[in-house]
């Protein structure tokens, strides 16, 4: 993995209403002797497609290389999701096709 690089199992696009900033909320499945987490990232400036992954840049740098199948909220992220939604902080991303014009057709 490259040093600010990270590839969830699954992944979501929400956009914080206050802000209007979109953001990757993605999941990892823990192992044997680690748990399930999940990282929310600072905002998306940039998308690029590189085969079956979306690459989404975020304002600090990072990137979230996220499989084209993997869209789905599931155990690790629903949680902070729900919490998020119930505060009326954020609005859940449907899936679609085409991220690469997620900012403009979002009006950012």
């Amino acid at each position: 993995m490259v040093s600010g690089q990270y590839t969830p199992n699954n992944w979501v696009i929400i956009k914080v209403k206050e802000t209007g900033l979109f953001k990757v909320l993605g999941g990892w499945s823990g192992g044997y002797l680690d748990g399930d987490y999940w990282r929310l990232n600072s905002g998306i400036t940039k998308v690029e497609l590189d085969g079956n992954y979306w690459l989404f840049y975020g304002n600090s740098g990072s990137i979230y290389k996220c499989h084209k199948d993997s869209y789905r909220l599931s155990h690790n992220t629903s949680g902070i999701y729900r919490q998020l939604d119930e505060q009326g902080l954020v609005d859940l991303l449907d899936d679609r096709e085409d991220w690469l014009n997620l900012l403009d057709k979002e009006g950012k």
